[in-house]
């Protein structure tokens, strides 16, 4: 099967999902904004072809190039994983009459406003949300909604330009710091405990499944320096805490009009016991939440959504019967500016952890510390994992409260 795949070598990720096709004996051709020459080996070395194009976020002219130099190469299926192409890769499919998932249905994974609309039309409880294009829409939205809110992009991603409003005085400084936001959304801020719910699916059918706990919530992590962000892995899918969410997911990704791919959900569990959506989209979980998922199940989801893609099916090892793990990622931030040049902690941990401890990716001394804000992998993780999961929270209590990087210089 020949599979064009946008951005083969951005994000980090995208080179594995490159390899998972070729791996599965596609005939894959790159599509990026740069030169072949340029990339990874690799990345090259997984490629059947490569096309050129101007530029990647210029999406009508991605579209036009994309779509002229695909006509003639009998390319058989377009994927992009990354958020800001999902898009582009519609219209390249329904230009070309391929099969997969429609300009109209993935709008409907990007745009946070009519992603909530169709979902409720479903029956599915969703925060309360008013579309905002100028300052006096979110002023009446509030009013409606009432504080505390969130004020998010209508296309955005992750918690970027994302704000926990409280009051009046903290919406007009959130709208003062989003002049360059087209559309937003206004809604009602959930005080819960957030998960993920991530799929590969096949036909709108999710032949994989995954939950995973935020700690604390990406919009706490994101505000706040101090604070080592951690995502687990749920092992038993059988738990009674998150059956709920499992069913608001499924129906979600029905209501949505889910294909083929991957997709990346978050949502919400009250204290009531009460779950809501949150937002999803047609596309890979980033920070490395693949790996996560592929420790927890000693499986790789790379090649797997591959299969899925170009075969219709997935190993029977991706089950929810083969989870092994729970398994968490520490993220770490280190304290001052500059250079790294102490690490403190990390030596008593592996003492104590080690035979847990799958990755370790913190900045050493003499690296750069790296802008917190602008990534969430900052300066580095950890990957653990456990078979329980109280062992699980505790070495990655332990890693976040007990390892700092120091910079400075």
């Amino acid at each position: 099967m020949k599979v064009a795949f946008l951005a083969p070598a951005y994000p980090a990720e995208m080179p594995e999902f490159v390899r998972g096709l070729a791996e599965v004996g596609a005939h894959v051709i790159g599509i990026g904004d740069q030169p072949v020459a340029s990339l990874a080996r690799s990345v090259r070395r997984h490629l059947g072809d490569h096309i050129q194009v101007t530029s990647l976020l210029n999406e009508d002219l991605l579209v036009k190039e994309a779509t002229a130099a695909l006509r003639n190469t009998g390319v058989e299926r377009v994927e992009a994983l990354w958020e800001p192409l999902v898009i582009a890769a519609a219209r390249i499919r329904e230009a070309l009459g391929l099969p997969g998932m429609s300009v109209d249905t993935v709008h409907g994974f990007r745009d946070k406003q009519l992603m909530k609309e169709r979902i409720a039309a479903a029956g599915l409880r969703v925060p309360h949300s008013r579309r905002v294009r100028k300052a006096s829409d979110a002023w009446a939205a509030a009013e409606e909604i009432g504080y505390p809110l969130i004020l998010k992009p209508i296309d955005g991603a992750g918690s970027a330009d994302t704000f926990r409003v409280n009051d009046r005085k903290e919406l007009d400084a959130a709208l003062a710091l989003m002049g360059h936001v087209a559309e937003a959304s206004c809604e009602e801020f959930i005080e819960a405990r957030e998960f993920t719910y991530d799929t590969i699916c096949v036909d709108g059918r999710p032949v994989y499944e995954n939950v995973a706990q935020y700690l604390p919530r990406p919009l706490a992590a994101r505000t706040n320096e101090w604070i080592s962000p951690v995502i687990c892995t749920v092992r038993d899918m059988s738990h009674p805490s998150i059956q709920k969410g499992l069913a608001l997911g499924r129906g979600a990704l029905k209501a949505l009009g889910m294909g083929t791919g991957f997709t990346h959900m978050e949502w919400y569990l009250k204290e009531d016991g009460e779950v809501v959506f949150g937002e999803v989209g047609a596309r890979v979980g980033g920070a490395r939440l693949v790996d996560q998922m592929n420790y927890t199940s000693d499986v790789d989801l790379y090649r797997e959504w591959a299969r899925a893609v170009c075969t219709g099916e997935v190993g029977p090892r991706t089950g929810a019967a083969a989870r092994k793990y729970n398994c968490a990622i520490i993220f770490k931030r280190a304290r001052g500016q500059g250079v790294v040049n102490t690490i403190r902690g990390l030596d008593p941990f592996m003492q104590r952890h080690g035979s847990w401890v799958l990755v370790d990716t913190l900045s050493r001394p003499g690296q750069r510390r790296r802008d917190w804000k602008a990534t969430l992998i900052s300066d580095g993780y950890l990957i653990v994992r456990h078979p329980e999961w109280s062992g699980a929270m505790q070495i990655a209590g332990d890693a976040a409260r007990n390892i700092a990087l120091f910079a400075g210089g």
